[in-house]
């Protein structure tokens, strides 16, 4: 395999979400072999099992790039002690119809930004819990949870925090280390 192809799915709608900066921050500090995209939620509309066997495009895209993906980093915000809503909403798509997730056994890592002290810890736990029902391989450790964010960004959207960013670096490394042991013996994606 020559490079290693990472989703980063923003969590967040917001333009200026602190989970979208994690996310750009990350795509800097991925090293040679690998390489982060990102894909934002914009337009997928509220799930409808009545229209799952003809979904619009926008949701047809989103399971390509999942598909095209080897793994992939979940930056979620926390709304209400969880996920949001479109987030949720997005890996419902994404699992349908039934029989043909996008998500079956993709090696997945999380993290998120809060202007919250506890830096989404409670969206993480039940965001894993979701991922549990797509069979996904999960990075267990480091958890990056960066709270406070509002202090941990500059007013640009960089991230400047230290112990964040090595943080951030142990996970892509964990997460292309589950990646290469779940690619062992499987056909590359995508052929």
């Amino acid at each position: 395999m020559d490079v290693i192809r990472i989703l980063g799915i923003v969590g967040s709608l917001r333009k200026d979400s602190y989970n979208r900066f994690a996310l750009k921050a990350t795509k800097e500090m991925v090293p040679d072999g690998a390489v982060l995209d990102l894909i934002e939620l914009h337009g997928i509309p509220v799930f409808n099992q009545d229209d799952e066997m003809a979904p619009p495009a926008s949701v047809i895209e989103f399971k390509r790039r999942i598909l095209a993906a080897h793994a992939i980093l979940f930056a979620t915000p926390e709304y209400n002690y969880s996920v949001p809503g479109g987030l949720k909403n997005a890996i419902d798509w994404a699992s349908r119809p039934y029989g043909k997730s996008a998500w079956l056994g993709k090696p997945a890592a999380m993290m998120g930004a809060s202007a919250g002290n506890l830096g989404t810890s409670r969206a993480q736990y039940h965001l894993r819990q979701i991922l549990v029902a797509q069979d996904m391989a999960m990075v267990n450790q480091p958890e990056v949870m960066i709270g406070n964010a509002a202090q941990r960004f500059d007013r640009d959207g960089r991230l400047t925090d230290e112990p964040a960013r090595q943080l951030i670096q142990k996970l892509i490394a964990a997460l292309l280390q589950l990646t290469r042991i779940c690619l062992v013996g499987k056909k590359p994606v995508g052929q």
